[in-house]
């Protein structure tokens, strides 16, 4: 990948799109190629067909997916397969019928099975069920990593694929129906901080722009639906759950890095004769318990009032997740930098300046 290559980001307005866009800016490469939902659905075949073949970009990350936490997933099980298969084949399969050699498929960690062995490496995947939650998901994630493979080995590419842990961000999504965990629980507790404080004007502007509520009192009861008031917050599950998290801006550098140094011979593996597990996982090695986290936000916003769980355990999905990225760093990755805190209260300062 050069400065002058032409590249195209798929999904460049998402958390993880938006981060890679500023890192290749930042790296200066200028010869950028993004398209929003409105200039281009990815689930039309024959509208991507007729991008790649205008544009014919050198180089595609792809970004773009239906994304949501448990319960959009549970409620929109077709969907999140339909969508995220159909967004992926076409830009892949696109991507080959019109030359571009080079392409980074950003996956997931749900990929692997729920109960894999810890730290769960590359090797793990299809040795066990998947979490049954975002089971979607991962199987139309899984789908994307290993067409990125077979398209490499029979036609010569160089297609990889990266499997991150949960990512967070200023640019995440953070509507309750289809956030994830972390800026599930930041966002429920900013707003009962901001009851907490009588602030009901920024309350209001927030709630306006996410859920077009407008009314304090019915504000108030919206919130109590979500478990939510000044003086305490109760969130699903037990807390018990561990995961690691990454900051955005540290998976785009892994991105950026990956696609200047790493070809797709050097990502697979040899199992048996076998050529296989091209996946490359990227975590921090750092596993924090869902209560830890809650805590942590609580301090960084400052709300007051209490935090507790539901103790529902059918809520927490899988109980503990670690990655092994010993292939990351054989490649020469160096790994993450921002640490949970401090990308935290990044994300807490960019979240409220929006409401400003």
């Amino acid at each position: 990948m050069q400065k002058d290559s032409k590249i195209y980001i798929a999904g460049h307005r998402g958390l993880v799109g938006s981060a890679v866009l500023k890192k290749l800016k930042e790296e200066g490469y200028k010869n950028l190629i993004t398209k929003t939902h409105q200039e281009l659905d990815l689930i039309n075949q024959k509208a991507v067909q007729e991008f790649f073949k205008k544009e014919k970009p050198e180089v595609v990350i792809f970004c773009a997916a239906k994304v949501g936490g448990m319960l959009a997933q549970l409620k929109q099980r077709g969907n999140f397969l339909y969508e995220n298969l159909m967004m992926q084949s076409n830009v892949i399969h696109s991507a080959y019928e019109n030359g571009c050699k080079r392409l980074l498929f950003i996956a997931s960690f749900c990929i692997y099975p729920e109960f894999a062995q810890l730290p769960i490496k590359e090797n793990a995947l299809f040795q066990g069920d998947l979490q049954y939650n975002n089971e979607p998901y991962g199987i139309a994630k899984i789908a994307g990593v290993k067409m990125c493979e077979f398209y490499s080995l029979q036609y010569g590419l160089d297609y990889l694929s990266i499997a991150p842990i949960s990512v967070y961000g200023a640019e995440d999504r953070f509507d309750f129906l289809s956030s994830h965990v972390q800026a599930a629980i930041f966002r429920k507790i900013y707003l009962a901080k901001l009851l907490n404080e009588g602030k009901y004007n920024e309350l209001l502007k927030d709630l306006r722009h996410y859920e077009h509520i407008s009314d304090i009192n019915a504000a108030k009861a919206y919130l109590k639906s979500y478990n939510i008031d000044e003086n305490e917050v109760i969130l699903l599950g037990t807390g018990k759950v561990s995961r690691e998290f990454l900051h955005c801006d540290d998976l785009a550098q892994a991105c950026v890095y990956f696609m200047e140094n790493t070809s797709f011979k050097q990502c697979l593996e040899n199992e048996n004769g076998k050529m296989k597990n091209s996946q490359i996982n990227i975590g921090t090695g750092e596993l924090v318990s869902i209560a830890e986290l809650a805590f942590l936000i609580k301090e960084i916003v400052d709300f007051k009032g209490k935090i507790s769980f539901e103790n529902k355990a059918q809520n927490d999905g899988t109980i503990k997740k670690l990655s092994d990225f010993n292939k990351a760093k054989r490649l020469g990755w160096s790994g993450a930098k921002i640490g949970l805190k401090e990308g935290l209260t990044q994300m807490y300062e960019a979240y409220v300046s929006k409401f400003l």
